[in-house]
């Protein structure tokens, strides 16, 4: 619903679903109409429709326990100063059978329940429709604008159009005189988001609240003003019906909708939604946090990363991670050929086994190095979830092994990188992958022997062409940047 900037570092039902297939967070999940995820002294937290929300400690598991009074639907949440500004509709949307709904705003200096700070002022309505205009006070999505400090709200739903209104960021109260403008159609639950100097109005289109038969999407709008008109890729403006299309269904999860984006790091953002129904929890409403990647200016929904074996390839170059071994040429029958017949039978080569150069390895620790991929066993990575370590917005932590071993990449104390033997679970053998906003990876250890807590800030680094290493995140350079190649 909003735009969060979130500056962070960082059990699967194992017989329901795998990393391959799961979309949603693990835990208890269970939401509807999520607001943009908050985060407070350490925690995320995000409301529903209804009085409560969720709470994770590290963006991947998650449970009830977030609390919001006022009831009703679609809330939405943003830190202003020291303050969190909740808003939310009251009615509206049908519920109780009609569109007279209101929209109201309410502070909170933490949004940890058991705080002794904790506790709501009184709502202040911000907007009404009164059920017979072409508006449905409900679903508020709120942004503060970057360049100019001011606070805006879109609402609305399939009742009329979508509308805008301006709020007073020291108060919440709407700011006096001004006149709601119309933006949008055709879809509900909307937000605004700001970037390269471009307004973003997303929007859930289709239908909702039917479960697995759900078609809700998300489709989205630009404008060079935040009071429209917001165009499409193909110059469809959404006051006529326009969208392009964010993220729908697939791999099992149906009907996404309430978008919201979240910045972890520079060139690191996801974007939350709910799935109107998993199919592998039984069809509920999930909430569901996926990679936010922007290709030729427009955002578009990445996919978590999934597990399996790969070539593990730098941006820089080109070249592949791989064990620091000695190269084990294949035997190939040579002949020229202006020598072979044309019509003599083709007999593929088999890739070289693990078993042809294991022995020749070294039995205790062996470093890695990049180099040119040629398909051979040291340059395999099989990578593993390890969902009991925890994880992260949009993933649990990984162990990369090579192919067929349980050889672990791990960091060292002197932020460098080796294989180890065996994978023993040790923070500096788990791995975080996230996919950046131009589609490449960066690779993290959970932790730096000899350092407190979780790694915030090293990554998996090319120094030139040929030695890995790890250093601070630079989304700036392709030193930090990684490919997954799955030959």
């Amino acid at each position: 619903m909003k735009f969060s900037k979130l500056f962070i570092g960082a059990s699967v039902f194992a017989a329901l679903m795998s990393v391959q297939t799961a979309e949603a967070q693990t835990g208890q999940p269970y939401i509807h109409d999520p607001s943009t995820l908050a985060e407070c002294d350490g925690k995320f937290y995000t409301f529903g429709t209804g009085q409560g929300g969720l709470i994770s400690e590290d963006g991947w598991s998650w449970k009830g326990g977030a609390v919001r009074p006022g009831g009703g639907a679609a809330p939405d949440v943003i830190k202003l100063g020291d303050r969190y500004l909740v808003i939310y509709g009251a009615t509206g949307g049908g519920l109780g059978g009609g569109h007279n709904g209101r929209i109201l705003t309410m502070w909170n200096k933490t949004l940890d329940p058991n705080s002794p700070d904790f506790k709501y002022t009184e709502a202040i309505e911000v907007a009404a429709s009164d059920g017979q205009e072409d508006n449905d006070a409900i679903d508020p999505g709120i942004m503060l604008d970057p360049n100019t400090g001011r606070l805006w709200v879109s609402y609305g739903t399939y009742f009329g159009f979508i509308r805008l209104i301006e709020l007073d960021p020291a108060t919440g109260k709407r700011v006096e005189g001004n006149v709601a403008k119309d933006i949008a159609i055709d879809c509900e639950a909307t937000d605004l988001i700001y970037r390269d100097g471009w307004y973003y109005l997303l929007g859930t289109h289709g239908t909702c609240c039917d479960g697995v038969n759900s078609t809700y999407n998300i489709v989205v709008g630009r404008s060079r003003s935040v009071e429209g008109p917001y165009i499409d890729n193909v110059g469809r403006d959404m006051l006529q019906g326009g969208g392009k299309m964010v993220i729908a269904a697939g791999d099992r999860v149906a009907g996404p909708g309430h978008f919201g984006r979240t910045i972890v790091d520079e060139g690191v953002e996801v974007m939350s939604c709910h799935y109107e129904a998993d199919f592998n929890q039984g069809g509920r409403s999930v909430l569901g946090i996926r990679p936010l990647l922007w290709k030729n200016g427009w955002p578009v929904a990445g996919d978590r990363f999934r597990e399996g074996t790969y070539e593990i390839e730098s941006e820089r170059r080109g070249y592949a991670l791989e064990l620091a071994v000695d190269f084990t040429r294949m035997k190939q029958e040579r002949r020229a050929w202006f020598r072979m017949d044309p019509n003599e039978p083709v007999v593929p080569i088999e890739n070289q086994k693990l078993e042809e150069v294991i022995g020749e390895w070294p039995k205790d620790d062996i470093e890695v190095r990049i180099g040119d991929y040629m398909f051979r066993p040291h340059q395999r990575w099989t990578i593993t979830a390890v969902p009991e370590a925890g994880g992260y917005l949009s993933n649990p932590y990984f162990k990369i092994t090579i192919e067929g071993t349980d050889r672990a990449l791990a960091a060292t104390e002197d932020l460098e990188v080796k294989t180890v033997p065996s994978f023993t679970g040790a923070d500096e053998q788990l791995w975080r992958i996230e996919q950046l906003i131009d589609g490449t990876f960066r690779i993290m250890p959970k932790a730096i022997p000899g350092q407190e807590g979780v790694n915030k800030k090293y990554v998996l680094y090319s120094v030139a062409d040929s030695t890995p290493t790890l250093a601070e995140w630079d989304f700036n350079t392709d030193n930090s940047k990684w490919n997954f190649r799955n030959h």
